[in-house]
């Protein structure tokens, strides 16, 4: 019991409320518009567990994405945001809905993990850019969401921006080959 107490109470101090307010909105947006076209009877219950779920471990997701943040090496801490996270957050969510009702059709299933390897390369933009932190990292969420349009678009920009690094690096590279 003292461990049980104790895990819940790690959990929750590391609780991101502002992404967890985010996840559950946005991801339950998702999953609607996918069933939307599907002739479920169980399609609201399945957007209604979606939303109880999501608010209740999305922040909890979000802190530990928040805590990779901190890892010392940048590239084990991006993936821990992008993949390991995320990753586990998908088969519990998969596990949950085949436990409580309805399992969520495959399109439903497709479209939410896609949403959420979009979500997680957002989040790690955001935060390494110091916004959606909470604790004595983050800002108000006002200003967080002050500053989205700067950081939408530095986002949609990323691969071109990237690209042109790399590009950058491979002429510099071959300019100190024929150097030598």
């Amino acid at each position: 019991m003292h461990r049980t107490r104790a895990l819940i109470t790690q959990a929750a101090s590391c609780w991101n409320w502002k992404c967890a307010l985010l996840s559950a909105t946005a991801r339950s947006v998702v999953y609607f518009a996918a069933l939307s076209h599907a002739r479920l009877h169980g399609g609201l219950l399945i957007v209604a567990i979606e939303i109880a779920y999501v608010t209740a471990t999305a922040g909890i997701y979000a802190g530990l994405q928040q805590q990779a943040l901190r890892l010392r090496q940048r590239l084990l801490g991006d993936l821990a945001v992008v993949v390991a996270v995320p990753g586990v957050a998908q088969a519990l969510d998969w596990l949950v809905h085949r436990a409580i009702g309805p399992a969520a059709p495959a399109r439903a299933t497709v479209a939410v993990c896609i949403f959420t390897l979009v979500s997680a390369l957002f989040h790690l933009h955001v935060m390494r850019r110091g916004a959606f932190l909470t604790g004595r990292s983050g800002r108000s969420l006002a200003d967080d969401f002050r500053r989205m349009p700067r950081l939408v678009l530095g986002f949609l920009l990323w691969p071109a921006t990237a690209l042109a690094a790399w590009n950058a690096r491979m002429a510099r590279s071959a300019e100190s080959q024929a150097a030598l």
